[in-house]
């Protein structure tokens, strides 16, 4: 199992619309994407952290799988259209993912 973390900078002031973005694209586009978007938490930055910071985390099962979510958002049009509404709102080039395998304790 992994951890797929998405990673954004709100423009300031910006920080709830982005929040609303993203809890919008999860049910226009995640639902079709065939991972459980059900079970993404999404993160700000509080202490130590810039404010701005938005993070969404999903579980994976591989990078296979992972893989085939971004072929599937490149084919959805409500991505395509979601995508130029959100950057009007976030810092350009702050956007990541970042990987993680899960180690059982």
């Amino acid at each position: 199992m992994m951890i797929a973390r998405w990673h954004v900078e709100a423009k300031f002031g910006h920080k709830n619309e982005v929040i609303a973005l993203m809890k919008e694209w999860n049910e226009a586009v995640g639902k079709q994407t065939g991972l459980d978007v059900a079970e993404e938490r999404m993160i700000t930055g509080s202490i130590g952290a810039k404010e701005a910071v938005i993070e969404t985390e999903m579980e994976i099962e591989n990078l296979s799988q992972l893989d085939a979510f971004f072929d599937k958002i490149a084919t959805v049009q409500v991505h395509a259209d979601w995508g130029k509404k959100m950057s009007e709102l976030v810092v350009s080039g702050s956007s990541y993912w970042e990987i993680f395998r899960v180690v059982d304790a």
